[in-house]
């Protein structure tokens, strides 16, 4: 009998998953929501890990009150849980696409460019938290940054056109979310991009780029350029991208796109209008529900609505393996471990019994196998990926939810893999406040070692931590010290 195997999901799809999963906590959506309900938007930026760098007092002393007034009523509109959901993220964790400066809404001026509302994402060095910025930009008739609220540095100042939500406000206004469906396709296929202009590297039909609505999204940004028919230019990946001309006989026919024929000089190129990537891929939600890997109930509140009659039902969840992690097997009979007065404790042995052991474990003696497994619980929980997962997505409400349903609240962890990502992730929030105080606009300890990326030297690799040496700042080499501290014992 031929047995047939289950289609491999794409990765990008995993990581999708995980991000829905975690990212954005039903607790952030409830309480966004509630705040922006009764029209504290500042609020509900504050309860999305939205900071506001915004002085409406400055906008209406600088810009006069009609701006002002179409200003805040967009901010009234924000959902800024709904566009943490949409956000661009980067793989393989599904975190924040880090150093990026995204349009919201534009503002046309007389006479000058147009002011911009947009969100802003910390360095990767800075992103502890996963937390965002709010603010205005303004740009110069010669195309030089003009003022800026945010008082900190910012790698990336300028809005970023190949990341914009200006022209698809219902990735986060939410009046305006009832043109999901038919704005990201819902009800097309998802196709490969054009023969001619196919990327080279992964598989384009894994990469689900949505050509059937090309032609309808490069016409609403060539109208926002000024022009109604054009060239206009994909990214495609990292080295590629194709060149498309939006063509139709006359105004009464439906536009569509051809390869440009000509060829044009990278220059042309690059000032060509390129297509933001909210418009070239499908919604990560039409996927993730299409694939069965997610219910429409997991859906933002914003977004279920409007998707829920284009998937299909997940597929039923695998049985955890046999064996239950609070039941030990311990000297010939099945003991029990659970929470006593906040504390996680081997309730079958008398409390006289663990004392006399634990001051037995202490002189090296060998412990229980009931301590041995509380012991395993503190410093390596099974629920260790989940709470990574959601300390590197900034819940850390979320982790230490979990953290105390397993070891409750009175534990004292120990040494191991648990408290090391707990120490880390607190530590490296010392990093973002030093970004949002403006201290420093990269990295502390960027350019101690050779190769660093510090003003002054070479730029290394990437991906490379600097090395801790004398030079390195305090702050930084006393908080990767306290990481390798050594262990005093097994019980403590």
């Amino acid at each position: 009998m031929a047995h047939h195997l289950a289609p491999e999901i794409p990765t990008r799809l995993l990581m999708w998953q995980r991000v829905r999963e975690y990212a954005v906590p039903p607790s952030m959506i409830e309480t966004a929501t509630a705040r922006r309900t009764v029209g504290d938007w500042a609020g509900a930026c504050a309860a999305a890990r939205i900071d506001v760098d915004l002085d409406l007092r400055a906008v209406r002393d600088r810009h006069g009150t009609d701006l002002l007034h179409r200003l805040r009523a967009d901010l009234r509109r924000l959902a800024p849980d709904l566009l943490r959901w949409h956000m661009p993220r980067i793989a393989p964790d599904g975190r924040l696409r880090p150093g990026l400066t995204l349009c919201l809404a534009r503002y046309p001026q007389p006479g000058s460019a147009p002011l911009q509302l947009v969100v802003r994402t910390p360095p990767a060095w800075a992103d502890a938290g996963q937390r965002m910025s709010l603010a205005l930009w303004e740009e110069t008739g010669d195309g030089s940054p003009g003022r800026r609220p945010p008082s900190h540095p910012h790698p990336h100042p300028h809005p970023d056109r190949r990341f914009r939500l200006d022209l698809h406000r219902h990735l986060w206004d939410s009046g305006r979310c009832a043109e999901l469906a038919w704005r990201c396709g819902a009800h097309g296929e998802t196709c490969a991009p054009p023969g001619p202009s196919a990327p080279s590297g992964p598989s384009p039909g894994h990469d689900s780029w949505a050509v059937q609505r090309w032609a309808a999204e490069a016409e609403l940004l060539l109208r926002a350029e000024g022009r109604t028919r054009g060239a206009f230019t994909v990214r495609l990946g990292a080295r590629s991208r194709a060149v498309l001309e939006l063509v139709a006989p006359d105004d009464s026919h439906v536009p569509t796109f051809r390869p440009l024929r000509e060829t044009l000089p990278p220059q042309e190129i690059a000032a060509l209008p390129v297509l933001p990537e909210a418009a070239a891929r499908v919604l990560p939600d039409l996927e993730l529900l299409r694939a069965g890997l997610i219910a429409p109930g997991r859906l933002h509140p914003l977004v279920a609505p409007a998707l829920a009659a284009y998937g299909r039902e997940p597929a039923a969840a695998t049985a955890s393996e046999p064996g239950d992690p609070h039941r030990v097997e311990c000297r010939g009979e099945v003991h029990r471990i659970a929470l006593r007065d906040g504390v996680l404790t081997a309730v079958d042995h008398d409390p006289a019994q663990l004392r006399r052991e634990e001051l037995l474990v202490a002189f090296g003696g060998p412990p229980l196998p009931c301590l041995r497994a509380i012991d395993a619980v503190h410093r390596s929980p099974e629920a260790l990926p989940a709470v990574r997962e959601r300390l590197g997505h900034g819940d850390v409400a979320g982790a230490l939810a979990v953290v105390e349903g397993l070891l409750g609240p009175g534990a004292v962890l120990r040494d191991g893999p648990l408290r090391t990502e707990l120490e880390s992730a607190a530590a490296r929030r010392i990093d973002h406040g030093l970004f949002r105080s403006g201290l420093v606009a990269e990295h502390p300890a960027a350019g101690t070692a050779g190769g660093g990326n510090g003003p002054g030297g070479k730029r290394g690799e990437p991906d490379r931590r600097p090395r801790i040496d004398r030079h390195t700042p305090g702050v930084i080499g006393f908080r990767h010290g306290r990481r390798n501290r050594p262990r005093i014992c097994l019980i403590g």
